[in-house]
């Protein structure tokens, strides 16, 4: 059985929703991320929904926690703590990287168990089916940061911090390794719509693969291509939360199937 203590380790609610807020969006960070980068987009949709970013182990407050490093075994545990909360409203999810994996692998548990997640939105990531072979986990210390650098996703001071860095760095790798590692089935579908977002120039979401998506929804599908790299909803948020808020107002237009690469 949840408790409440697990609820709120796992679901961080920033703002009070409006009191006829529409459902909730649960938020999925990227690898290294934490619940707190949701914090903009859950000010700019308090009007309308209840925003929740999920807390994963290993990071801020919970950084004396063991972070998982299998896909698996963290939605697992994202689903045991919120089931209650998933079951209680309509949910739409949204992922973005590393994210949009453990969205779509909480919304496969939500559907095995009878629950219908509304809609799922996936964000810098191509189709869960396309494996991620890289051995960022493999590298030194040294290495990671490289490569987060690369990404211009975490702030360059924080990098340049020794201590910052000892505190992250075991969450970090662990991440690495659950999206490196993790492998999904061609077959594996939702019943819900898909909505890929992603930016026009993100070398780790090549838009061929992010129309991959399409196979694994029995729903509809639809693709919204952004200007920028792997992080460009920072730099797009006014836009990304647009296409969020229409899709929670009912004022989007039902996502049509696309044809995907074979």
């Amino acid at each position: 059985m949840t408790t409440a203590t697990e609820d709120s380790l796992w679901a961080r609610t920033y703002h009070p929703a409006a009191k006829d807020g529409l459902g909730q969006l649960v938020c999925f960070p990227h690898a290294g991320g934490s619940a707190s980068f949701f914090y903009p987009l859950s000010a700019d949709l308090a009007a309308v929904t209840e925003v929740v970013a999920v807390q994963y182990p290993g990071r801020q407050d919970r950084h004396d926690e063991t972070a998982p490093s299998d896909i698996g075994v963290l939605a697992d545990l994202v689903y045991r703590a919120l089931r209650p909360r998933l079951a209680a409203r309509p949910v739409t999810l949204f992922g973005h990287s590393m994210g949009s994996v453990v969205a779509f692998e909480v919304a496969r548990r939500m559907e095995a168990d009878g629950l219908e997640p509304v809609h799922l939105f996936a964000s810098g990531r191509g189709g869960p089916s396309v494996p991620r072979t890289g051995t960022v986990h493999l590298r030194d210390d040294a290495g990671i940061v490289a490569e987060l650098q690369g990404l211009a996703g975490t702030d360059a001071a924080l990098l340049a911090d020794e201590d910052f860095l000892r505190m992250v760095m075991p969450a970090l790798r662990a991440d690495y390794t659950a999206v490196e590692t993790y492998r999904c089935a061609a077959d594996a579908t939702l019943r819900c719509p898909i909505t890929a977002l992603n930016g026009d120039a993100d070398p780790k979401a090549p838009h061929e693969e992010v129309l991959l998506w399409g196979r694994h929804t029995t729903g509809g599908f639809a693709t919204r291509d952004f200007p920028g790299g792997h992080f460009y909803l920072v730099e797009q948020a006014a836009a990304v939360t647009d296409v969020l808020r229409r899709h929670l107002t009912g004022r989007a237009t039902s996502p049509a199937v696309q044809s995907t690469a074979p």
